[in-house]
């Protein structure tokens, strides 16, 4: 891909802000995604920093995420650390663009990411933006079922310092430390390191992990130049695999997985951030970054086959990969009318290497491409006094390439005009009734195109290379297709404000051609595998509504009801792991400095198989929480599953019909205390 265009724009707003001799001018800072705002026609929810501290304590955000409409998670190691999963109306977070500052986090190959990567990640977060249903997603993977976006903590007065530690169930540890400088003579910087430690609830599924935060900023007459660093090293005893019915009725701990099985991983994310405001009313954002990744993980075959596991059977699996990219943003902002125009570019590369893990002979050594070149254009502006009217599209072309084992292989590229329109009518008393319609495309994940296999085998007769089309018999690991996923989003809302009630309310209805859905099997990295269908349905309504009661009582409800239907070869069924019924409700009371929450969760039953055979039995978990302030001192007490109930949130069914789960702990608990000065 051509990069000129990238290179230019960037020097520019290079040029323009190393003469800038003004007046200082209060700037933002660098915030390269559109924020979605209370008119805005797009259904979305922001979770503020208070909010991230009341929940965070001792659990992945995955599980934060879980307490807003449509969404469910699972996690490996049944705790509350360690790799975690979510899904958006029932669509993987490979379907969910995720960004922190505007860089996107989703891998561009299998199109995922892990909050585990960088541990304690929101220590370091000020707010999180939901964006739910299609649209364009600026920078990354498009989006499907919807967008997170996570803001860094802004670098601002007064100094301050923060410190915690925690405890809890199953020799969970957790440290963190944070420093925010001030801004002192034009400069500013904040440093957040963490550490956390974990037995894991099931049988030797630690989780070791460490994270740096640091950002430092320049502010100058009219720009602002910021570095962050983002890194994070975990090692996991691994527990991906699910346990059949049995074995957990013999007991709840036992790991499918080995006790030889283990990754350890590094990743780090640094950017070079530059806003320049050019007047009033309009300014330049740009950021170029870096992502790389490098670790392995054991494969044990003996354990996988069922075979009794000395660990003398074991492969290594070896990732090294980086993304370079850069993308550009210039925003106008008038009264009655908000503009933004920009250009996001970014090359991949990902190397893989498999060995025997004691012998270390190579089995393979291979190397995957990717990038991506796109542009996109919004405008926001008010029809009259009562109407705000949205409209954005978005020019995206990304290429594929692979080289190694494979015979033969030709370069993939996929190119799509992902359109979206809104509509706001914002009544006298602020009350915002909406309607917006998006269409977007996507290409597959490396993970989809090669059936869940980390390497391509190309075996003559079975591909048709002009369509890339699997037109052989069923064997080796052959690229399946290449076709992309497309959907049509249509969403309808209303967010209103009572005196002591506010409410939101979207109404959706989601149309997909050639979507990959789970299929309930798993892959041999531990990946859950998809399959692609012909036609399929997702509908449903998603609630939030706050209730104030008193002065300090407060009630907190966030629901969802979600019907699905896919249509494959004239059989109609529900997709697997998508309930119903999700209810979120809350009831916090707060008297002097302590503040008391108790919450309920109840997720309806939902399959785990194509056939609709086998299902996830609903369940209720009560959880409760107590936090105290006194001065510049802290506690909290969280204490999961109060009712010790037994239950499920993930599960699977292999081609001899046997269960097998995920399981979730029992009741368990994490106590923190800490200092803020």
């Amino acid at each position: 891909m051509k990069n000129i265009p990238i290179f230019l724009l960037f020097t520019i707003n290079l040029v323009f802000a190393q003469n800038s001799t003004d007046t200082i001018i209060q700037l933002s800072e660098v915030n390269a995604t559109f924020l979605a705002t209370k008119k805005s026609p797009i259904n979305h929810q922001n979770i503020h920093i208070d909010y991230i501290n009341s929940k965070s304590v001792g659990q992945e955000p995955s599980i934060l995420l879980s307490n807003t409409p449509s969404i469910t998670y699972s996690v490996d190691g049944g705790h509350s650390q360690g790799y975690s999963y979510f899904r958006m109306r029932g669509l993987d977070q490979t379907r969910i663009n995720i960004t922190i500052d505007g860089v996107p986090l989703n891998d561009p190959m299998d199109q995922a990411f892990y909050f585990s990567n960088f541990a304690n990640l929101l220590g370091s977060i000020e707010m999180i933006q939901i964006q739910r249903g299609a649209g364009i997603s600026k920078n990354g993977n498009a989006s499907y079922a919807g967008s997170i976006e996570l803001f860094s903590k802004k670098l601002s007065d007064p100094q301050s310092f923060t410190f915690d530690i925690g405890y809890g169930s199953y020799n969970s540890f957790k440290t963190s430390a944070f420093f925010n400088s001030g801004i002192k003579n034009g400069k500013a910087l904040n440093l957040r390191v963490s550490k956390i430690y974990s037995d894991g609830y099931k049988n030797h599924s630690f989780n070791n992990s460490h994270s740096l935060s640091l950002s430092g900023a320049i502010f100058r007459d009219k720009s602002i130049w910021k570095l962050s660093v983002l890194a994070g090293k975990q090692k996991n005893g691994l527990a991906w695999m699910s346990v059949p019915e049995n074995d957990i009725n013999c007991c709840k701990t036992t790991n499918a997985n080995s006790e030889f099985e283990e990754d350890d991983f590094t990743q780090v994310q640094t950017k070079i951030n530059n806003t320049f405001l050019i007047n009033k009313n309009s300014s330049v954002k740009s950021t170029f970054y870096y992502t790389f990744a490098d670790g392995w993980w054991n494969f044990d075959l003996d354990n996988y086959y069922g075979v009794d596991s000395d660990g003398t059977n074991l492969t290594k699996n070896e990732i090294n990969s980086g993304m370079l990219g850069f993308f550009s943003n210039y925003e106008y902002l008038a009264k009655s009318l908000k503009f933004n125009f920009g250009i996001h570019g970014n090359t991949y590369k990902n190397n893989y290497i498999e060995s025997d893990a004691n012998l270390n002979s190579i089995f393979y050594d291979v190397d995957r491409f990717k990038e991506e070149l796109s542009t996109y254009t919004k405008v926001e502006f008010n029809l009259g006094e009562n109407f705000l009217f949205s409209s954005d599209i978005q020019f995206r072309k990304t290429s594929f390439d692979y080289e190694g084992d494979v015979m033969k292989f030709r370069e993939i590229s996929w190119s799509f005009i992902n359109p979206k329109i809104g509509l706001s009518y914002i009544s006298q008393n602020n009350d915002v009734i909406y309607v917006s319609f998006a269409s977007t495309g996507r290409e597959p994940a490396k993970y989809d195109m090669f059936q869940g296999n980390d390497i391509l085998s190309y075996v003559p007769g079975a591909l048709d290379w002009d369509t890339y089309e699997y037109i052989g018999p069923e064997f080796g690991n052959q690229l399946i297709s290449k076709n992309p996923e497309f959907v049509n989003d249509f969403e309808f809302g209303v967010r209103k404000r009572f005196k002591n009630f506010n409410m939101n309310l979207n109404f959706f209805y989601m149309d997909f051609k050639n979507e990959r859905i789970l299929n309930g099997q798993t892959g041999p990295s531990g990946l859950a595998l998809r399959s692609k269908v012909d036609n399929s349905l997702r509908t449903g309504i998603e609630f939030f509504g706050e209730l104030s009661i008193l002065k300090n009582l407060k009630l907190t409800n966030n629901s969802s009801y979600n019907y699905s239907s896919v249509i494959q070869n004239d059989t109609e069924f529900t997709p697997i792991l998508t309930p119903e019924i999700i209810i979120n409700q809350e009831i916090s009371y707060s008297i002097k400095n302590a503040t008391l929450n108790l919450s309920a969760r109840y997720q309806s039953d939902s399959y785990m198989n194509f056939e609709n055979s086998e299902s996830l039995a609903d369940y209720f978990l009560l959880n409760a929480r107590i936090d105290y302030k006194y001065g510049n001192y802290f506690t909290s007490l969280y204490l999961n599953n109060v009712t010790d109930i037994h239950y499920f949130n993930n599960g699977e069914v292999n081609s001899e019909g046997q269960r097998s789960y995920w399981v979730q702990p029992p009741r368990n608990f994490f106590i923190s205390v800490g200092c803020n000065f």
